[in-house]
């Protein structure tokens, strides 16, 4: 048996992720004709998130506010503004800015563009 504390089984949480995968889906099908329904889709999954104790997976996890709970998405009822090396998005139910850092991002692109450099010097060799 279980204790309360505890995650629940594999087969259930991949179930989880499923669900929420679905809704997220449905949220950005729905948006256009029935915002309020993709903003219930929202709710649903992150209950299913917190009752199963998975995270909602990265490329969802970007695209609803963590302060109103609502669904965005870009020049509906958001903006998305790169500043300086941070991704800012700023819901427009709540004014809420939410910042993402992308350092990472700009280091793979700074060694493929080393290493892209290294391979054409050493081809002139």
């Amino acid at each position: 048996m279980l204790s309360r504390g505890s995650k629940k089984p594999k087969w259930m949480r991949d179930i989880a992720k499923e669900r929420i995968d679905i809704l997220f889906t449905l949220a950005t099908k729905e948006f256009s004709q029935n915002p309020l329904r993709s903003h219930r889709y929202v709710e649903l999954a992150r209950a299913i998130s917190k009752k199963y104790k998975t995270k909602i997976p990265k490329k969802w996890s970007r695209s609803y506010c963590k302060t109103c709970y609502k669904f965005l998405l870009p020049d509906k009822n958001s903006h998305v503004r790169l500043v300086s090396s941070e991704v800012h998005i700023k819901c427009h139910e709540c004014n809420n800015v939410m910042i993402i850092p992308y350092k990472r991002e700009k280091k793979i692109k700074r060694r493929s563009n080393i290493n892209a450099y290294i391979i054409k010097k050493r081809a002139n060799e």
